[in-house]
C-alpha cells in the first residue's frame, strides 16, 4: 500500500497549491515577507503605533457548508468566512491584518476547493487584509468525499487609546442598525430543517422577484470593514459596535454595553426582509425563536453620539449599505430589566 491508495494523493495537494497561488498572492501588500510555500507567514508591524494592541478572532460558516456542497456553490462560503472572522475583529476598531485559513475535506476536488479560496481571497481584499497562510487536511474516511469545513482567524491591529469596548458609552447615545445581506451564516441548522420538510430543491423560487431561493439562503455575508474604517478616518464618535451572529440582537448586541447601560430597541423601525419573512411562515417559527436564531435584517450595529449621527448614516450609504437609527442607549435604574429591551418576549 501507499499514501495515494489510502486516499491521500500529495501530488494532487501540490498541484492545488500551485493552483490557487495567484489568488493568494493579489491579497499581498508590501508588508508582506516572503510569499507562499514556508512554514509560517511574516508579516511587518505598520509604524507609528505607540501601544499597539493585537486583536484576533476564529470562526467557521457552520452548516451553511451542506448546502454549498450539496448546490456545489463554494465562492460564497469563503467570503463567509472572512466576515465572520473579520466583523468580529472590528468591532473594537482594528484594522484587519492578517487571515489564516484551514480546510478540511474527505478528498481534494481541486474545482470546488479553488472557488473557496477564491473568495477567501476576495473577503480579504475587501477587508484589506493579506490571506497570509492556511492548511489544507486531506482526510479520508473522516469526511465523506466531497464533503469539507472551514475555519478562519483573523488578526487586526489597533492602538490602546483608539479602542472601541463601550467605556465612553453615555446615556442618549444613537444605535445604528447596519443592514445585513440576509442570513450570513447562522441559523442554518434550522434552515435546513425547514428545507427538508418543504422539499425544496434547487429550482424552487422565492420572493416577489421569483428569484431562486438557494441563492437568497446562500447570500455571503456582508463585510463591515471598509464602513468601519471609513468612520475611523472621518473620527466620527463611535461608543460600541457589535457584530449581529447567532443569538441575534438579542444575544449579540448586549455584548458591547457597559455596566450600567442597557439599549432601548424600537422594533418598528425596520421591516424584515422577505426571506425571514418567509422561514417564519413556510417553518411555522414562533417569534421568540426567530430573534433568537436569526438576524432580521440587521448585520451590524454602531452606537455613536448623537452628534455623529448623520455622518455616520451618510457613510453607510457611501458604502452602498442600508442604515437607519434602531433605538438609544439609557441608564440602568434600580429594579430595572438589563441588556436590550423593546424586542417580543
Amino acid at each position: 500500500m501507499d499514501y495515494k491508495t489510502s486516499g491521500v494523493d500529495v501530488e494532487a495537494g501540490r498541484a492545488f497549491v500551485q493552483r490557487i497561488r495567484s489568488a493568494v498572492e493579489t491579497t499581498h501588500g508590501p508588508e508582506v515577507i516572503g510569499g507562499m510555500g514556508g512554514f509560517a507567514g511574516l508579516l511587518r508591524l505598520p509604524e507609528g503605533f505607540r501601544k499597539p494592541v493585537l486583536v484576533a478572532g476564529t470562526d467557521g460558516v457552520g452548516t451553511k457548508l451542506e448546502l454549498a456542497q450539496d448546490y456545489q456553490l463554494h465562492f460564497g462560503v469563503g467570503i463567509d468566512l472572512v466576515a465572520m472572522c473579520v466583523n468580529d475583529v472590528i468591532t473594537s476598531a482594528a484594522q484587519p491584518l492578517f487571515f489564516l485559513d484551514y480546510i478540511a475535506t474527505g478528498l481534494l476536488g481541486p474545482d470546488a476547493m479553488a472557488e473557496v479560496v477564491a473568495g477567501i481571497a476576495q473577503g480579504c481584499r475587501i477587508s484589506g487584509c493579506a490571506l497570509l497562510g492556511g492548511e489544507t487536511a486531506e482526510m479520508p474516511g473522516f469526511y465523506k468525499k466531497g464533503q469539507y469545513d472551514l475555519a478562519g482567524f483573523c488578526v487586526g491591529l489597533v492602538e490602546e487609546d483608539d479602542l472601541v469596548n463601550g467605556s465612553k458609552m453615555n446615556a442618549g447615545d444613537q444605535i445604528i442598525a447596519v443592514a445585513s445581506s440576509g442570513l450570513h451564516s447562522n441559523g442554518f441548522s434550522l434552515v435546513r430543517q425547514v428545507l427538508s420538510k418543504n422539499k425544496i430543491n434547487k429550482k424552487s423560487l422565492f420572493g416577489t422577484d421569483k428569484r431562486p431561493l438557494l441563492n437568497a439562503l446562500l447570500e455571503p455575508t456582508t463585510l463591515y470593514a471598509p464602513l468601519v474604517q471609513n468612520l475611523l478616518v472621518e473620527k466620527v464618535s463611535l461608543k460600541g459596535m457589535a457584530h449581529i451572529t447567532g443569538g441575534g440582537l438579542p444575544e449579540n448586541l448586549p455584548r458591547c454595553l457597559p455596566e450600567g447601560l442597557r439599549a432601548q430597541i424600537d422594533i418598528n423601525t425596520w421591516k424584515r426582509p422577505e426571506i425571514f419573512q418567509w422561514l417564519q411562515e413556510v417553518g411555522e417559527i414562533p417569534e421568540i425563536d426567530l430573534w433568537n436564531t436569526f438576524n432580521l435584517g440587521i448585520g451590524f450595529c454602531l452606537v455613536v453620539s448623537p452628534g455623529s449621527v448623520e455622518t455616520s448614516l451618510e457613510l453607510c450609504r457611501a458604502q452602498g449599505l442600508k442604515a437607519w437609527i434602531v433605538g438609544c442607549i439609557e441608564e440602568v435604574g434600580p429594579s430595572q430589566e438589563q441588556g436590550l429591551i423593546g424586542l417580543p418576549s
